[in-house]
């Protein structure tokens, strides 16, 4: 296991340097467009490229191609690995190519349609300038997939990494400095999605290169590309179900004003810190083991490294959510209220966050419990779960939206996960018995005793010392109390012997001997 967590340390700390890029690319996009309808216009629009990518790339295909090319590599060797490769590759091509053009040609053509608020055609122009992006992140997802199963995760975590320096730099350096007009700006930045997509598409193909792959065109309809046609097809709408409830609750929060999209977006973002840091890492890393055991058969294996990552995953996200819970109000301050950012802004912005967290730990095992479907080639649970969220989701929304505003969408999101994640619990746990829940329990209860200590010493020390006293106190906050309150919850977790203790002591004492 400590080769895992080494790949999952890789991935972790690759993902930590792009999600506080991604922080860094979102606080200076605040500030220059602040909670407007150009930027909720932008995170709307950049939505749509983002859910046709869940559908052809890092969704159902990755699950349907993960296990289908371990098969081949195992089974006929690198050589055949590479052609399959090739072929899924030409097709997501010309998928892609042909959904762009449809899409470029649907929103350049809009404005036809007459008597809607600005901020809808404004999101309508910038989706004509980031549908492209779908082409080369599918390839991207393709490239990355396959290094996965070579054990290779390096190129993958690095991809989103190349995407945000890219943002940064054409908004913060050219944009500010060539452009004249806010519009100008946006399609600077609009023009670093295109320059990072692309090269997230070419970093991974980069190390595949290396390895011996050889892009070639191939059309072919083999046994291979027929076997994951046939798993993608009840998986399209399960593997995208995520993306399509932001979409839809994207287009809920323009219906409500000027910045309720924009405020959405920027409380997800935080919420999705502590998921995209472990969570997905620790999915990434441990689905190609429990594919690779589900394939043979093992079923005991498979149950003990799909145990152990959940974990791990909520060793993470239970305090992570509690913290941001606590500190939602000093992180946003520092983070955003700045430029075009108000104090408004933040006043409004906080309470999504905390109302965000509430579903965190649920949404970072859904992620694992989900592939572990894909791993025994069952599309069709998680499609009947997902659609089922789809509609707590959607029914909630429209229900609370009127009364509560962007808080009422927030809760209807948050309470469709929760029931997500404990239907897909369950039914894993009969498809496979020897996934047994009740063996995490004590370390549920260790984990949550931790974050109850976490959090007294955190809110204690915001509340009765540091709330209200500005810029000085929200940074000690963030410097301070988070460091101090991971610390007394790793103190808890040791001294009551969590699971996997010993793992990560001896990843640790191994570090250190290389060090010395």
């Amino acid at each position: 296991m400590s080769k895992n967590l080494k790949n999952i340390g890789v991935v972790s700390g690759l993902t930590v340097v792009s999600r506080v890029l991604g922080l860094f690319r979102d606080a200076l996009s605040a500030a220059v467009f602040g909670a407007t309808a150009l930027n909720s216009a932008f995170v709307t629009a950049f939505r749509i490229p983002n859910l046709f990518r869940r559908l052809l790339g890092e969704g159902s295909l990755t699950a349907a191609f993960i296990p289908t090319l371990q098969h081949e590599l195992h089974g006929k060797g690198r050589e055949a690995a590479y052609r399959l490769v090739n072929e899924v590759a030409s097709w997501i091509f010309l998928v892609s190519i042909a959904l762009v053009a449809v899409g470029m040609l649907a929103f350049a053509n809009a404005r036809i349609l007459s008597g809607h608020e600005e901020r809808w055609y404004l999101s309508a122009d910038l989706s004509v300038y980031l549908f492209p992006y779908l082409i080369f992140v599918c390839l991207a997802a393709v490239y990355g997939a396959t290094l996965n199963v070579m054990q290779r995760f390096t190129e993958s975590a690095m991809s989103p990494v190349l995407l945000n320096i890219s943002m940064i730099v054409t908004l913060g350096g050219a944009g500010l400095h060539w452009a004249s007009t806010p519009m100008g700006e946006m399609q600077w930045l609009c023009g670093g999605v295109l320059v990072g997509g692309v090269m997230q598409m070419l970093l991974p193909a980069a190390a595949l290169y290396r390895r011996g792959w050889r892009p070639k065109f191939l059309l072919s309809w083999s046994p291979g590309v027929r076997e994951i046609a046939r798993l993608m097809a009840p998986g399209l709408w399960g593997a995208a179900i995520y993306q399509v409830n932001l979409v839809v609750i994207q287009l809920l929060a323009m219906s409500l004003n000027d910045s309720a999209a924009s405020l959405l977006f920027y409380a997800g973002r935080i919420t999705e810190l502590p998921i995209g840091v472990f969570a997905i890492a620790v999915s990434t890393v441990v689905y190609p083991l429990i594919a690779e055991h589900a394939a043979k058969g093992d079923f005991r294996s498979m149950a003990s490294d799909y145990l152990r990552g959940m974990r791990m995953i909520l060793v993470i996200n239970v305090p992570a959510a509690a913290g941001l819970a606590l500190l939602s109000v000093p992180i946003v301050r520092v983070l955003f209220q700045r430029g075009h950012f108000s104090a408004q802004d933040t006043h409004f912005l906080a309470p999504l966050i905390t109302l965000s967290v509430l579903g965190l730990p649920f949404f970072s095992v859904v992620s694992l419990t989900t592939r572990a479907f894909y791993a025994l080639k069952d599309t069709a649970t998680p499609v009947r779960i997902a659609t089922l969220s789809f509609f707590v989701n959607l029914g909630g929304s429209l229900l609370l939206m009127h009364w509560l505003g962007t808080a009422g969408l927030v809760i209807a999101s948050t309470a469709a996960v929760v029931i997500q994640c404990v239907l897909l619990q369950i039914l894993l746990s009969r498809r496979v018995p020897e996934i047994l829940m009740s063996t995490l329990a004590p370390d549920l209860l260790k984990i949550f005793v931790g974050a109850l200590a976490m959090s007294a010493l955190v809110g204690a020390c915001w509340w009765g010392w540091l709330e209200g006293r500005g810029l000085r106190a929200d940074l000690i906050a963030l410097v301070v109390l988070i460091p101090a309150g991971t610390l007394l919850y790793g103190a808890v977790l040791w001294v009551a012997k969590i699971g996997g203790r010993e793992e990560f002591a001896a990843l640790f004492e191994k570090l250190l001997s290389r060090l010395r």
